[in-house]
């Protein structure tokens, strides 16, 4: 549902009380998301991603992010698809502070489009009880989605496109955002000590996971264009693939490739590609 106005002018005069106290660099955006961040954490390996399995189906990609927010995220994805666009609802969140809304996001639902089509479409979230599945499919032969492990989307949890048509071709974990909002407020602004702390950490629970669907007749040149590009990607250095936040969640300890250590994940690894 979309935020109150009252909602989002309290949320706003907390941030900027927050923002009085010179916090560590980069700390807002994973405790206020939605002023200064995004609901999901991310590293730019995660960018490149997307971008190599959009231009593995077109080189000039059309590529659409649904519910976007401010587009943090789709900001980042610009920087190598320049037509990439995103649709958001919810206009208060520009309108209510005086934000300058850019061209490239449209204030519309996904249902209000009529003949365009994507090569690819983003959904990094879903609200509980809301199913936009069906439309989201009727625009794009291939769906990225990133959702909370704990099924915190959709009606009755359900995120995944399978019943559509679609197959699933790959995965990856990544922390919450929750996972480092819960992570920094132990760490930096709670008073419990350091044997509580780690036991805390432990019970990271609330993961998520990205996974990328494509119809039948293109799935295996989406499987074979994200291979192509982890091949890359293993050639890289994180240190020049990254943004300037992930020091925070190497701070927390949510590195990369790092082994969840929770009993019912055990074994996975953090942004390790698992193909179907």
């Amino acid at each position: 549902m979309p935020f109150e106005i009252d909602d989002l002018y309290q949320a706003y005069l907390k941030y900027n009380e927050f923002r009085k106290t010179n916090p560590p660099s980069f700390h807002d955006r994973f405790i206020f998301p939605f002023l200064a961040g995004s609901y999901f954490a991310y590293r730019k390996i995660d960018v490149m991603r997307v971008v190599a399995i959009a231009k593995s189906i077109s080189s000039q990609p059309r590529y659409l992010d649904v519910g976007c927010g401010y587009g943090d995220f789709l900001q980042k994805v610009r920087e190598f698809i320049p037509n990439a666009i995103g649709i958001e609802k919810n206009a208060n969140m520009f309108y209510a502070f005086g934000i300058k809304k850019p061209d490239y996001i449209r204030i519309q639902g996904i249902e209000s489009f009529e003949k365009e089509v994507f090569d690819v479409i983003f959904v990094g979230w879903m609200d509980p009880g809301i199913d936009f599945r069906k439309n989201v499919t009727k625009y794009t032969n291939c769906v990225i989605t990133t959702f909370d492990a704990g099924g915190q989307c959709g009606i009755n949890g359900q995120c995944d496109y399978e019943e559509y048509g679609f197959d699933r071709v790959a995965c990856w974990i990544t922390p919450s955002w929750i996972d480092v909002n819960y992570e920094l407020m132990n760490k930096y602004y709670t008073s419990i000590n350091h044997d509580i702390k780690k036991d805390l950490f432990k019970l990271r629970s609330a993961h998520n996971i990205w996974c990328i669907y494509a119809r039948n007749e293109i799935s295996n040149t989406v499987s074979e264009g994200l291979k192509s590009w982890i091949g890359l990607e293993n050639k890289l250095s994180l240190n020049n693939e990254r943004f300037d936040f992930e020091s925070v969640l190497d701070d927390c300890g949510f590195e990369f490739c790092e082994e969840i250590l929770k009993p019912t994940a055990k074994g996975k690894i953090l942004w390790k590609v698992i193909f179907d």
